[in-house]
């Protein structure tokens, strides 16, 4: 082994001495220690009740019974989020904040008794750290103090040393000091190494954990969808009904004014869903989502045609008695259908069709495209992000319904989409 890898090892092995977060692992486990005092006059109770024992039986009765009383002290829950939080800190190992679940079937005594064994071997890692390292410095502390000459003799735990003055005092003592911070770093690596073992989450808070961001993600996507759908339908509805007001302004100005309200009712809706959003990503409590349903249908298609598009609407069955998620999810469809008639349509009148059944509902939207697909060339037609129609499909096929888009013919897009009865539940 050439002098190059030998000073590489000697690097790797000097780096966990210099570094401050072993001295914090190390003062997490010393403070454990110290934490342990108050239950220790307890601990001597029962071997103070039996005297006449050996001092050796005495003393493992002690540990054993202390031991217990630590353990039973980590049965608390709010020492075990003292414990995560403090281990976070001070070990810099990245535990999650404990959270409530049921117990993991098959194992509910295992995860229970993971923090009062990692309390107890915090304790017994802490005591055993604070007295080799104390041991180990005061000698290092106390030998050079013979460098003029005499001979010093150090104990450590049985074993006399013996050591003659003058430069070797001082080798002897910047070997314990060394052995001292290598204690440090053993003492910080077992905790580290335990800690995600014994205080990280359990099967049962790992369900609970994956089956919060489960829900988180289901929640922003389902915001994503309301964003798209809402404000964009606003955006193109405004900007087209601007441009109508615009060219009306002198020739109509009633038909300008009546725009000009439409703009503001869409836009005033369009804010409240923003409103309700924004209270959601900022986790406060906002009020109550604005439920758009196929009540409010009617109101879209006037909107629609304030701002000048022709819509043709065709509604049969009882669509006042759809409910629930059935009939949001409907609205929304059919929000984001006309947006993109809007956008992509090349003039001519919009045809929307709903027909409520016993099974389900069906939706269908057909616009005019012109000569060509793609977006059209009319007042509404500019570049879009292209998630409308997977976002469609992605909402159709999470309600289990059957979603179909495309050309119909060479001058007409159809949209048309099939949604369960049992999408309402």
């Amino acid at each position: 082994m050439g002098c190059p890898a030998i000073l590489a090892i000697m690097i790797r092995g000097i780096r966990p001495l210099l570094r401050g977060s072993t001295y914090s692992g190390v003062l997490f486990a010393y403070c454990g220690a110290l934490a342990s005092l108050p239950l220790l006059p307890f601990a001597l109770l029962p071997a103070l009740s039996w005297r006449s024992a050996p001092e050796s039986v005495q003393l493992v009765l002690v540990l054993l019974v202390w031991a217990v009383l630590v353990g039973v002290a980590g049965l608390a829950r709010p020492v075990r989020r003292a414990l995560v939080v403090s281990a976070r800190r001070l070990l810099r190992v990245p535990l999650p904040d404990p959270v409530a679940g049921r117990q993991a079937p098959g194992s509910p005594g295992l995860d229970r008794w993971r923090t009062p064994l990692w309390l107890v071997l915090h304790v017994a890692v802490g005591w055993a750290g604070a007295l080799a390292s104390g041991v180990l410095f005061v000698m290092g502390l106390v030998l050079p103090g013979n460098w003029l000459g005499g001979e010093a003799r150090a104990s450590l735990f049985g074993t006399s040393v013996r050591v003659s003055g003058g430069w070797s005092s001082w080798a002897v003592a910047a070997v314990c000091i060394l052995l001292a911070a290598a204690v440090c770093v053993l003492v910080t690596k077992t905790l580290r190494w335990s800690a995600p073992r014994l205080l990280g989450p359990s099967a049962a808070e790992r369900l609970a954990l994956a089956a919060e961001r489960e829900l988180l993600l289901a929640e922003r996507n389902r915001i994503a969808h309301e964003l798209h759908d809402s404000i964009g339908h606003t955006l193109t509805a405004a900007t087209i009904q601007a441009a109508v007001a615009g060219e009306m302004l002198s020739a109509d100005p009633a038909a300008a004014r009546a725009a000009m309200r439409s703009i503001e009712e869409s836009t005033r809706a369009a804010l409240e869903d923003l409103d309700y959003v924004l209270g959601v990503l900022r986790e406060e409590q906002s009020g109550t989502a604005p439920t758009r349903t196929l009540a409010d249908l009617p109101e879209l298609l006037d909107r629609l045609r304030h701002a000048g598009a022709v819509v043709e609407a065709e509604l049969s069955g009882a669509l006042a008695q759809v409910q629930g998620t059935l009939s949001r999810a409907a609205y929304r469809i059919l929000q984001e259908a006309l947006t993109n008639a809007l956008r992509h349509g090349a003039g001519g009148p919009i045809e929307v069709r709903v027909a409520a059944g016993p099974d389900g509902l069906d939706l269908t939207v057909v616009n005019r495209t012109g000569a060509r697909t793609g977006p059209g060339t009319g007042p509404g037609a500019f570049p879009t992000s292209g998630h409308g129609l997977p976002g469609l499909a992605e909402r159709i096929r999470l309600l289990h319904g059957e979603f179909q888009a495309g050309p119909d013919g060479t001058q007409h897009w159809r949209l048309s989409c099939r949604l369960p009865a049992r999408a309402s539940a």
